[in-house]
């Protein structure tokens, strides 16, 4: 089993309580949970990214009781669900592939009780303090308009040029005040839009 070095751990929760100007009720409540981690295969390449694939399985379980917990509900709560990575300069974007897309989702829907729909993801190579939008979806309708979101998250200092920043995004509702699309399936999309 791989090790996995963490070097630091971070979780936000944003409550959207007023739009526009109109009142929220109940609130929007959206959390990122986050693992800067070291990237085993920093500075080299390697044709098997299987510890990295191993390290996503443990970060979908971690991350997301992470953030139920920050939310404070139970997980059957959860609507939206998203996932991302950044990578430090030494690394490539096949690394964020690896450890947010064979083996994350499968844990991470094992903690939310379920959830039909693919996760959406995001990934990119950057350095220290960068941001990197995770797109949120519908945990179990692909095609839910109203909670075609998204959270933007950056890690201060991280990652490093071998580290991994590691993000699982949770929401309780769609899109404060959503008014578009509502009610479209996706044969309505794909043959009338």
């Amino acid at each position: 089993m791989a090790k996995i070095r963490i070097r630091k751990y971070r979780t936000i929760v944003d409550e959207i309580q007023i739009e526009i100007g109109r009142e929220i009720n109940p609130p929007v409540r959206y959390c990122a949970a986050m693992a800067v981690i070291q990237n085993p295969y920093a500075g080299r390449y390697s044709g098997d990214l299987g510890e990295l694939e191993v390290i996503g399985a443990a970060m979908g379980d971690e991350l997301g009781r992470r953030a139920v917990a920050a939310l404070d509900i139970r997980p059957s709560e959860v609507t939206s669900y998203g996932k991302a990575a950044i990578v430090g300069e030494a690394g490539e974007r096949e690394h964020a592939a690896a450890v947010i897309h064979p083996t994350l989702g499968k844990p991470l829907r094992a903690v939310l009780g379920g959830g039909a729909a693919v996760i959406p993801s995001a990934k990119k190579i950057a350095g220290p303090g960068a941001s990197i939008d995770v797109p949120l979806h519908n945990k179990d309708d692909a095609w839910s308009f109203p909670h075609f979101d998204a959270m933007e998250i950056s890690v201060t200092g991280s990652p490093k040029a071998d580290e991994i920043v590691v993000i699982v995004a949770l929401a309780n509702a769609g899109r404060p005040q959503h008014r578009v699309g509502e009610g479209l399936s996706a044969d309505d999309v794909l043959h009338k839009g």
